[in-house]
């Protein structure tokens, strides 16, 4: 059995980006950690949010839902607040994860992993998936933590770009209407396929990636385009996911398809 930490910017993320991989890597007897930088405080404000709670307190919430749903053994918080999008002026408050000092943050992380003995590292590739100043700052923090804690498989979640172009123009068609499809081409998504070392398939999970999506209320709505994609469409989307190892093989060697099959090697 081996320890899995997927790093993540605010709640939503785990479930967006590696649920199929947490619920495969447990369905294998593997032990799942997931971590996020921020409580998600300057995402969506839902017109049902009480008086009397904060958007960070119902996102943190939906997260350890969500992170049930997926079997996720232990979830923490590194403490950081949301900082907004790419240019939002808060991007400059110094509580934000943003601001946050380099080492200060990663060996807030270093710690978990060094306490939980953490085997296998996931965090994001260099652009963040998509450019957000959070995300961005989890691939730096997360590659600077493994180093100073020694934790030697690391992964950068991603998305293959082309596939996801594909799929989700494709999928536009069969929308129901008032369902808009965000354009991946304009949120500049992923990586190009030749960057991707490493494919999950996670087929299998897909319901179960959807249902915990719906753990986040605030941020994925009824009329969310992730919860309304026909079922098929979503296990073709959402059925695959990506990552770069570093050190992992680049075309034309084969993708490799498990997170765990280097420590076998190694």
């Amino acid at each position: 059995m081996a320890t899995l930490l997927c790093f993540h910017a605010h709640p939503d993320d785990e479930s967006i980006s590696t649920a199929g991989t947490l619920l495969k890597a447990s369905a294998a007897g593997h032990r799942t950690i997931v971590v996020f930088a921020t409580r998600g405080e300057l995402g969506e404000v839902p017109d049902w949010l009480g008086a009397d709670e904060t958007l960070a307190d119902v996102r943190t919430r939906e997260a350890e839902a969500a992170c049930s749903v997926l079997n996720v053994d232990r979830v923490y918080w590194l403490g950081y607040r949301d900082s907004g999008v790419e240019d939002d002026p808060r991007n400059a408050d110094p509580t934000t994860f943003h601001s946050a000092d380099l080492d200060e943050a990663a060996e807030r992380l270093a710690t978990i992993l060094r306490d939980e003995a953490v085997d296998v590292l996931t965090h994001y590739d260099e652009h963040g998936n998509y450019g957000h100043p959070d995300h961005i700052k989890v691939h730096h923090v997360g590659y600077r933590a493994a180093e100073l804690a020694g934790t030697l498989v690391v992964f950068e979640t991603t998305i293959d770009r082309d596939v996801v172009l594909a799929s989700m123009s494709a999928g536009a068609e069969e929308m129901p209407e008032g369902v808009e499809m965000p354009d991946p081409e304009e949120m500049n998504l992923g990586m190009p396929a030749e960057r991707i070392t490493t494919e999950v398939h996670v087929h299998e999970y897909a319901a179960s990636k959807r249902h915990a999506m719906t753990q986040h209320r605030s941020q994925i709505g009824e009329t969310s385009f992730f919860l309304n994609i026909p079922e098929g469409r979503f296990a073709e989307v959402f059925g695959v996911e990506w990552f770069i190892r570093r050190g992992g093989p680049l075309p034309p060697a084969p993708r490799e398809n498990d997170l765990f099959a280097v420590l076998d090697n190694a």
